[in-house]
C-alpha cells in the first residue's frame, strides 16, 4: 500500500546486492528495483560515465555527469544491466591476467589458486528428478594438486536415487565480488555449465568399478565418482576430479544451459608430416589420492613414427615393459579415501590420474582428471625382473587411451609400472593439426 515514490526514495539508500535482493519479493518491487535513476547513482559512484562539453574562448573544459538523455532514452534496467556487466568484466580481466603465466613443465598456469581466490570461484551440483524439481548441494570438501582439484560432496539431504535423471556441475561466482568477506551463497551469483550427467537407472545401467565394506562406485566421464550406500542403495557421496586446464573459463565463462566451447587450435606452420609421425611431445603424469601423491613425474621427447598408427591412433609409448631403467616405483599404497558427514572410507584399488600432454610447441594437446581404478590381470608376472601380481589400469574418452600396467612387488610392499602407453585419437590429431594422418 505504500506509494511508488516513497518505496524508490527507500530504494535509492540501497546497494546493488540489497537492490537484486528486492526485486526478488514480487513484480512491483522487481520494477521498481530496476529504476534507471537508482543504478544510474550506483554506476557513476563506481565508474563515473561523463561527457565532455567543449566551450570557445579556450574556457576550462567542463565535465557533466549523463543526465535526462540517460535515463529517458534507455529501456528500464539498462543501468543495471551496464553495471553488472562491467563489473563482472572487471573481475574476468583480472582473472584472466593471473592465468596467462605458465609453468614450462605442465603448460599450465602457474597462478592457478590466486586466480580462482580472486573470481571468488566455487562449485555446486544439482541433482534433478524425474518430477524437475532441483536439490543444490553446496557443501564441498576441496583437495589441490598440482594440475587439477578434487571436489568432494556429502549431504545428509539426498534426494532417492531411483528419482534423480541427471546432475548437473556449474562454476559459480558472486555478481559482485567484496574482498573484504566471504561470498555468501544467499547473495546474487551466476552459474557457468561444466558438465551434465544421466543418472538414471545408474545401478542397473552401469557396472560398479570397485567397492568396499561400506559404499560402490560408479564412475562417469568426465571424472565423476557416485559413491551409493550399499544397504540403502542411496547417494552417499559425489566426487569430482577437474583438470585445470581451462577450468577457469568453463567455471566463469559458460552460462547456466551453456558450456564454455574453447577456441579450436590454429595450426603452426611447422614440419608436420603423417609419414613422420608425432615428435617431440612432453607429458606430465600425476597419481594421486586425494590427500597423498602417488607419482608425479614428467616424460620429455615422446614421438611415434608411421608403424605406431594403427586402428585409428597414434602410439605414444612412455614406459617400456622392456627397458626396465625407466620402470617407475609408486610412493605409498594405492586409495582413493572418501568422508561423509559420519563415515569414512578408503578404496584400495582406485586413484585419480592427472594427465597433461603437451604438443612440440609445449601447448596442452590433451588434458584430463578423472577417477580411474586397477584390476588384478594376472597372478603371476612373468618377468625375469619382478615376481608378483600384475595390474592394469586403463583410462578412455573421444581424445585417447592410456594404458597402464604395474607389479606390486610383496617384498617391499610397493606398486611399480612397468608399462605405460599412450593412444592418442588420429582424430584429435587432425583436428589440432590440419592433417590427414
Amino acid at each position: 500500500s505504500m506509494p511508488s515514490e516513497i518505496l524508490l526514495k527507500i530504494f535509492s539508500y540501497l546497494d546493488a546486492v540489497s537492490l537484486l535482493s528486492v526485486g526478488c519479493v514480487n513484480k512491483h518491487f522487481y520494477d521498481l528495483a530496476n529504476d534507471n535513476g537508482i543504478w544510474l547513482k550506483i554506476y557513476s559512484r563506481c565508474f563515473q560515465p561523463k561527457r565532455t562539453i567543449w566551450k570557445m574562448k579556450s574556457e576550462p573544459t567542463e565535465a557533466v555527469p549523463l543526465g535526462c538523455a540517460a535515463l529517458h532514452d534507455k529501456k528500464p534496467a539498462y543501468w543495471k544491466k551496464e553495471y553488472i556487466l562491467k563489473q563482472t568484466a572487471a573481475v574476468k580481466t583480472r582473472v584472466m591476467r593471473l592465468v596467462k603465466p605458465l609453468d614450462p613443465y605442465t603448460g599450465l598456469p602457474f597462478k592457478n589458486k590466486e586466480a580462482m581466490k580472486v573470481s571468488g570461484l566455487s562449485w555446486i551440483i544439482v541433482l534433478k528428478d524425474k518430477n524437475g524439481k532441483e536439490h543444490v548441494i553446496e557443501k564441498a570438501n576441496l583437495s589441490f594438486n598440482d594440475t587439477s582439484v578434487t571436489i568432494l560432496w556429502y549431504s545428509t539431504n539426498w534426494p532417492c536415487l531411483d528419482i534423480v535423471s541427471t546432475l548437473k556441475l556449474f562454476g559459480v561466482t558472486p555478481l559482485f565480488l567484496d574482498h573484504s568477506r566471504a561470498p555468501s551463497k544467499n547473495g546474487p551469483r551466476q552459474r557457468s555449465l561444466i558438465a551434465e550427467y544421466h543418472l538414471a537407472n545408474l545401478t542397473e545401467c552401469s557396472v560398479a568399478v570397485d567397492t568396499d565394506k561400506l559404499v560402490k562406485l560408479f564412475s562417469l566421464n568426465p571424472g565423476l565418482l557416485v559413491g551409493i550406500w550399499k544397504e540403502k542403495n542411496e547417494i552417499a557421496f559425489v566426487m569430482v576430479s577437474l583438470h585445470y586446464h581451462q577450468l577457469l573459463e568453463r567455471s566463469i565463462l559458460g552460462s547456466a544451459t551453456v558450456q564454455y566451447a574453447p577456441p579450436s587450435n590454429k595450426p603452426i606452420l611447422d614440419d608436420i608430416d603423417p609419414q613422420y609421425g608425432l615428435h617431440d611431445y612432453s607429458l606430465h603424469l600425476d597419481m594421486h589420492g586425494r590427500s597423498c601423491t602417488y607419482l608425479c613425474g614428467t616424460f620429455k621427447n615422446l614421438f611415434c613414427r608411421k608403424g605406431d598408427i594403427a586402428n585409428g591412433y597414434l602410439r605414444l609409448t612412455v614406459v617400456s615393459l622392456k627397458d626396465n631403467r625407466k620402470h617407475l616405483p609408486l610412493i605409498g599404497t594405492l586409495g582413493l579415501s572418501w568422508e561423509t558427514d559420519v563415515f569414512k572410507g578408503n578404496i584400495k584399488n582406485c586413484y585419480v590420474m592427472n594427465l597433461t600432454l603437451l604438443d612440440e610447441t609445449g601447448k596442452p594437446f590433451w588434458c584430463f582428471s578423472a577417477p580411474v581404478y586397477m584390476e588384478l590381470s594376472s597372478k603371476t608376472s612373468g618377468l625375469y625382473d619382478y615376481m608378483g601380481h600384475i595390474y592394469t589400469t586403463d583410462y578412455a574418452d573421444s581424445e585417447g587411451k592410456v594404458c597402464v600396467k604395474l607389479v606390486w612387488l610383496e617384498e617391499t610392499k610397493e606398486y611399480v609400472i612397468v608399462s605405460l602407453v599412450l593412444y592418442v585419437s588420429t582424430r584429435k590429431v587432425n583436428n589440432w593439426y590440419g592433417t590427414n594422418y
